[in-house]
């Protein structure tokens, strides 16, 4: 089973609207694929440090210059998605900054969305 597969059944352990910067602006050249993840960090200041993340994109790429509101998994787990959610906004890296993402608090999701673990 693929990376994508494996994330398509998982719950997210934060939710937040996440723009990926168009290309021109330094975004990716291509979509994220479904399965695909980048270091997240809290803050654009070098060192570069971050925790890996994955989008949980279902089976539908995310555009360079898109916004949506997308569910994150972490190899850190419940650590990570917790410096994430105390944070409020954090980027995504990948060799530079390609996007970010801002936290949505519980309180702003549809029950409904959050009972079926779907956004």
């Amino acid at each position: 089973m693929g990376r994508a597969e494996q994330l398509r059944g998982m719950s997210p352990q934060l939710v937040a609207d996440v723009t990926l910067y168009p290309t021109e602006m330094g975004g990716r050249k291509s979509a994220a694929l479904p399965g695909w993840g980048c270091p997240c960090c809290v803050s654009r200041q070098e060192p570069i440090a971050g925790y890996d993340g994955w989008l949980l994109l279902d089976d539908t790429p995310i555009e360079p210059g898109e916004q949506r509101r997308l569910g994150f998994v972490f190899l850190s787990g419940e650590e990570a998605a917790s410096i994430m959610r105390d944070a409020g906004t954090f980027y995504l890296w990948e060799g530079r900054f390609i996007g970010e993402a801002k936290v949505v608090r519980p309180e702003s999701l549809h029950g409904h969305e959050m009972a079926a673990g779907r956004l």
